[in-house]
């Protein structure tokens, strides 16, 4: 019981350095993947458990429909496959959330795809 407080108090005191590199060391020689890491990590508090955590859901949200307004409305109606008239009121209702929880390279894409479209948009 004693190791099991020892490691405990190790593993709270561990630096934003050393925690990157048992995150890497916990993915590539046993497959657990880093928010994991971050969770047994978060249990001791600290800089070090907000270092470890890396986001990896994000929320795409049109500020503004800018001037191609009809553009946009049909570019949500195709990224969110909702129906025209409920695309249309979250283009009218901008600030809005467009996707929820969605990785990182997909919120990119389409982020990306709103702007050529002519669409104010944020990541969150």
């Amino acid at each position: 019981m004693a190791d099991l407080k020892d490691f405990a108090e190790q593993l709270v005191n561990l630096t934003v350095k050393e925690v990157n590199e048992l995150a890497g060391i916990l993915k590539d020689e046993y497959g657990i993947e880093p928010a994991a890491a971050a969770v047994a990590v978060a249990a001791g508090g600290g800089e070090a458990a907000e270092a470890a955590e890396e986001k990896t859901e994000f929320d795409v949200i049109l500020k503004a429909a800018g001037a191609s307004k009809l553009a946009v409305v049909k570019l949500v109606k195709e990224l969110t496959g909702l129906g025209l008239k409920d695309a249309k009121d979250i283009v009218d209702s901008a600030p809005k959330a467009v996707k929820e929880a969605v990785s990182k390279d997909e919120a990119e894409g389409i982020k990306k795809s709103l702007e050529e479209a002519g669409a104010e948009v944020e990541l969150k």
